[in-house]
């Protein structure tokens, strides 16, 4: 989250289905720039991307520079999923992760079908019109490479 980063940052938006957009609970700047962060999520990412915030270091409490409670409100504000976490003690950390994925599943299910009514499973709109996308009727569309199309058998 650090301000030398931002330029950089935006590049690795597109495409993102989701993000962890984390604060260190010790540190009040890192908490007073998640706003300007899911700023810039939101601007240069898709609309449906997620979004889910962390305040990272639960384990040092008593350093605590932002209680639970402004974390769970901010998160509220923005309309974010919240957790605290302890990489060092491995705190919610597989919960972070699992959750943010089951929030994108959600997302992607509710995506929008074909508009003719022809229930093909191929989308049009949604994350089933991004390269990678998914699509609502459970099949993915594969194209066959350069090299197979060529007739080389070879799939290192």
């Amino acid at each position: 989250g650090q301000e030398r980063y931002r330029t950089i940052t935006t590049a690795y938006y597109r495409g993102a289905m989701g993000f962890i957009l984390m604060y260190d609970i010790t540190n009040e700047e890192s908490f007073n720039a998640v706003q300007d962060w899911c700023t810039q999520i939101k601007m240069y990412s898709w609309d449906n991307a997620q979004v889910v915030l962390v305040g990272n270091k639960c384990d040092l409490d008593q350093d605590r520079a932002v209680t639970q409670e402004r974390g769970q409100r901010l998160a509220d504000q923005l309309g974010l999923e919240f957790f605290e976490t302890s990489a060092k003690e491995n705190i919610n950390v597989k919960a972070v992760f699992e959750r943010l994925v089951d929030i994108i599943l959600e997302k992607m299910s509710d995506a929008p079908e074909d508009p003719s009514g022809n229930n093909t499973g191929q989308a049009n709109a949604g994350y089933g019109s991004q390269p990678g996308g998914y699509n609502k009727g459970g099949t993915t569309r594969l194209t066959v490479n350069d090299q197979q199309a060529k007739g080389n058998q070879c799939q290192c």
